[in-house]
């Protein structure tokens, strides 16, 4: 069970509290107010028009969806520990050392992650090392360029927010151009114009940014978990000494993180 990002969470419900906020206290009609920033025209044109334009760009529609499924992601917790990754890899080239490397084939039974598990059963297979880089690379390539693709719609978003927002603009001061004689249409035609705009901005800068951003370091920290998989394996297949290998797997954390997996008592070299 994946644990809730409360950051993410709270960052989110946070933004709108603070726009609601300024609309409140900032009118006279307190409360009353909300309902002027309802336009329902700016909503086809603006998120509507946003949406049409990212269906063009994706793939086909299982993979617009997906793309919109990944929203979900930024409010989970990534569930990756480097310091647990390396404790793992440790008890595994221990193994290696002390019953050779035949017998990481019981031990690979009790590994879920599934990238590491297809490392540790090349090796036991007696993969040629740098085949078993090529292979394991080659995976760790695609998985990034599937997670840069679910980023990229996100930053497409936020591109397409205030872009459509421009759009209905240009529509509500056509129309007002249009009817100035009329005054009962100068009133509509101003809240298409200057809505579109605030819905286009709330679009960016409230969910595509901060989305795209939280999925690239997502991703850059998966990414930097399984390199330290990779160099782990390999390093056990060239039976480097367990100690070596810890030292060297640390290297990819930083002072601070290697300073906590001490304190944890990261040291299980045996």
């Amino acid at each position: 069970m994946k644990v809730l990002d409360i950051a993410s969470i709270m960052g989110l419900l946070l933004c709108i509290c603070i726009v609601v906020y300024g609309i409140v206290v900032g009118s006279v009609q307190r409360w009353g107010a909300l309902i002027n920033y309802y336009d329902l025209p700016s909503v086809f044109i603006t998120i509507g028009g946003s949406l049409c334009c990212l269906l063009i760009m994706a793939k086909n529609i299982p993979d617009f969806f997906a793309n919109m499924k990944s929203f979900t992601l930024v409010l989970k917790v990534l569930p990756s520990n480097e310091a647990e990754t390396i404790k793992s890899i440790i008890g595994l080239s221990n193994v290696a050392r002390k019953e050779g490397l035949l017998a990481l084939e019981e031990a690979a039974n009790g590994i879920n992650d599934e990238f590491l598990k297809k490392g540790v059963l090349l090796i036991v297979d007696g993969t040629d090392p740098e085949l078993v880089r090529s292979i394991l690379e080659t995976e760790l390539n695609c998985i990034e360029a599937r997670h840069n693709s679910r980023a990229n719609f996100w930053d497409n978003f936020a591109a397409m927010g205030p872009a459509w927002g421009m759009i209905g603009t240009l529509i509500g001061l056509i129309n007002l151009l249009k009817t100035l004689d009329d005054p009962d249409s100068i009133g509509p035609s101003m809240a298409v114009a200057l809505i579109t705009t605030l819905y286009g901005s709330l679009m960016a800068n409230w969910i595509g940014i901060p989305v795209s951003t939280k999925l690239k370091a997502n991703n850059a920290q998966e990414i930097m978990i399984k390199e330290v998989m990779v160099e782990g394996l390999l390093s056990i297949q060239a039976g480097e000494n367990p100690r070596v290998i810890e030292e060297k797997l640390k290297s990819f954390l930083s002072p601070a993180r290697r300073a906590a997996m001490k304190d944890e008592g990261g040291d299980e070299v045996g």
